[in-house]
């Protein structure tokens, strides 16, 4: 468990890394011109906004030669990334698969607003399992036993709220099973947990992340599986699901494998975004792979055949087409 907390701690850095990099980053010589590239990630003690920062520190330390600086910002999440995309406001951001599937196709929240036929895949990132964290003391082992209690559903326009609302939908139970659906962000709902003003939140997440860690650590709160029928017939039903397992030992005094389901986080822009801007960007990453694995430890089991393959469930921007031809990893 050392081991997990010195890399827990290690990530949380990244953030602060990452201010240090936009500070020192080489200016751009006065013959290149300066562009900026910003990133929409989530709450600040998710696995987003590090994640985002890796990915802008290795743009950033060669700045010099393209002139690009590369910034992030905390957002809502995956539906506020892609919404913010599409209204031309931000350049990348990091989605669930599931809602990258959604708004490319206009379905479930983005049925409303119609197909997003202009949004692009650049690559996949990390698994991100559906993940409950209870009180030790509200006697919590499975989804099912939530019922009439106090929930922390998640902020609205995050990824891991509109799959909440999905799997409530698929179970037949709507907010109004809680006794309360509280709607805090990430970086709220650990801390409401310790000091018993919610019995549980819902979360979509990689591990280990220290949003787990926390409330882990302070109050020995329990990871709960999420299994049943409802689950069953979601998986099967959308092929951007999958089943997945939080290992054994992962969290202090969680001895036992916790079953449940998830996504993959995947970083996406539109059509839009220049071929040289996804180019450079996925360059950055590729090129200095080792070290962007060692930035985060969501990061730390990735490879490129996984990066370039599970989770794209919208087109491949051309940009990234472009570097993985030239790498051989697709024709």
């Amino acid at each position: 468990m050392r081991t997990t907390l010195k890399q827990i701690l290690s990530g949380l850095s990244v953030a602060a890394l990452t201010a240090v990099a936009l500070a020192s980053a080489p200016v751009a010589s006065a013959q290149t011109p300066q562009r900026f590239m910003t990133i929409g990630t989530g709450g600040l003690t998710g696995v987003y906004y590090p994640v985002g920062g890796a990915i802008c520190r290795l743009i950033n330390q060669d700045r010099a030669r393209h002139g690009i600086r590369c910034t992030v910002e905390s957002t809502g999440g995956s539906v506020a990334n892609i919404n913010t995309i599409r209204a031309g406001d931000l350049d990348f951001g990091i989605a669930q698969s599931d809602w990258n599937h959604h708004a490319f196709h206009g379905t479930s929240t983005f049925q409303q607003a119609g197909p997003f036929r202009e949004l692009r895949s650049v690559f996949s990132i990390h698994p991100e399992p559906f993940t409950v964290l209870a009180r030790a003391d509200a006697n919590v082992r499975n989804f099912s036993d939530l019922r009439g209690r106090r929930v922390n559903v998640g902020n609205p326009g995050s990824g891991h709220r509109a799959s909440m609302d999905k799997l409530l939908a698929a179970m037949g139970w709507s907010t109004a099973d809680f006794r309360l659906a509280s709607e805090l962000r990430p970086d709220e709902h650990g801390a409401a947990l310790c000091d018993n003003r919610i019995d549980a939140f819902f979360f979509g997440v990689g591990h280990p992340s220290a949003n787990i860690l926390d409330p882990v650590t302070t109050c020995g709160a329990r990871l709960v599986n999420i299994t049943g029928p409802a689950v069953d017939r979601l998986i099967a039903e959308n092929p951007f699901y999958a089943r997945a397992t939080i290992p054994a030992g992962m969290y202090r005094g969680n001895d036992q494998p916790t079953q449940t389901y998830g996504v993959v986080a995947t970083l996406v822009t539109s059509a839009s975004a220049s071929e040289e801007s996804v180019y450079l960007l996925v360059r950055s990453v590729f090129e200095n792979f080792d070290a962007f694995r060692r930035l985060h430890p969501s990061l730390a089991n990735l490879s490129h055949e996984t990066m370039i393959r599970d989770g794209l469930t919208a087109p491949l921007h051309p940009g990234a087409a472009r570097y993985f031809r030239e790498r051989g990893w697709i024709r």
